[in-house]
């Protein structure tokens, strides 16, 4: 069946045959004015026109049986992984793999957009003209005439800017509501948030917003402040002596639960007004202790022992041989003593 466009579109690229590759197709980007910045080379053009045509001649009836099975549905876990791999990648500090995963990456945001073209929905140049449109549109202490002399008050201009633009969206989108002004006027600069986010990157994401208006601690000691009152109504609700599953009732565990949540939150909070990730914070801490216990688990068998035979003493006493002949190793390097160890 032929591929159908945008009817916003059709005028500028007519309508082709399902798996042509792109480099045949009229495909014209809509001009952008870069008001004299020429940095957009011929190269990186021809490029990422390359990778456009790839992926439309993997999806082509003589393509890829992979690639022509996949629907946005089906991609959506690759788009988590590479994510994730994307970090992995900065984390390491090796350049060629970190540009190696920002392709894996790019080609999400390619595939994706030819799934869309094929349906008739957008195209990578909507997707393209979007962001650039937008990106100007929100730097106007750069393209106009706002000023905005520090970080702090460009993000707080960023979220003036997005809050506008949810109030726009959510008129158009009530039109034909009874009372479009009413929810209109509802819009929250954290509407933007998604909700399906994972819960470490939600909270730093819903703080980020307030902070960026305003709403934040003065200073990291109303957080420690915060953090200790959390431990301590946390610790009223536990039983004397709780074990890792204490044995109460459902509504005193849910009780717990939300104080456990809370305890968590703050900690996120922390993190992000320290300028840290605490996503990635938490990835490290996991490693860390990931690579601890395995040693403990080496040297337990090098022993002629297993860790579930040995009793909470001895357990202790392995985490901390592990952890002191870790801080010795640091130490030599550094030239000194480290105490940054789990406890």
């Amino acid at each position: 069946m032929p591929r159908t466009r945008p009817p916003h579109r059709q005028k500028k690229r007519p309508r082709v045959r399902r798996g042509q590759p792109r480099n045949a197709r009229e495909t014209a980007m809509p001009r952008l004015d870069l008001k004299g910045d020429r940095r957009a080379s011929k190269k990186i053009g021809k490029a990422f026109e390359s990778l456009v045509a790839l992926q439309a001649r993997l999806r082509a009836p003589n393509g890829c049986p992979w690639d022509r099975e996949q629907t946005h549905d089906s991609l959506r876990k690759y788009l988590v992984e590479e994510t994730y791999e994307v970090l992995d990648a900065l984390d390491s500090g090796d350049p060629r793999k970190f540009a190696d995963e920002l392709g894996d990456l790019l080609l999400q945001v390619v595939f994706h957009s030819e799934l869309a073209a094929e349906a008739g929905t957008f195209d990578i140049a909507d997707v393209i003209e979007h962001i650039y449109t937008k990106m100007v549109r929100r730097h106007p202490h750069v393209f106009g005439s706002v000023r905005a002399d520090t970080s702090a008050e460009v993000l707080k201009n960023w979220e003036q800017l997005k809050s506008e633009e949810r109030k726009n969206e959510a008129q158009n989108a009530t039109t034909n509501d009874a009372q479009p002004a009413a929810k209109a006027a509802q819009a929250s600069i954290l509407d933007a948030v998604p909700r399906s986010l994972p819960a470490l990157l939600e909270a730093h994401q819903l703080t980020r917003r307030a902070a960026n208006v305003g709403f934040d601690w003065p200073d990291v000691n109303g957080i420690f402040e915060k953090l200790t009152e959390e431990a301590a109504e946390l610790k009223q609700l536990l039983p004397p002596g709780a074990s890792g599953s204490p044995g109460a009732k459902s509504a005193q565990r849910e009780e717990i639960e939300e104080e456990v949540g809370d305890l968590l939150f703050v900690g996120v909070n922390l993190a992000r007004f320290l300028g840290l990730d605490a996503e990635i914070a938490l990835k490290k801490a996991n490693r860390k202790f990931a690579g601890r216990f395995r040693e403990m688990e080496r040297i337990a068998a090098s022993r002629g022992q297993a860790l579930s035979g040995l009793s909470a003493a001895e357990l202790d006493s392995l985490w901390n041989e592990v952890k002191d002949g870790n801080v010795r190793k640091t130490a030599g390097k550094q030239g000194g003593p480290s105490r940054k160890t789990l406890a």
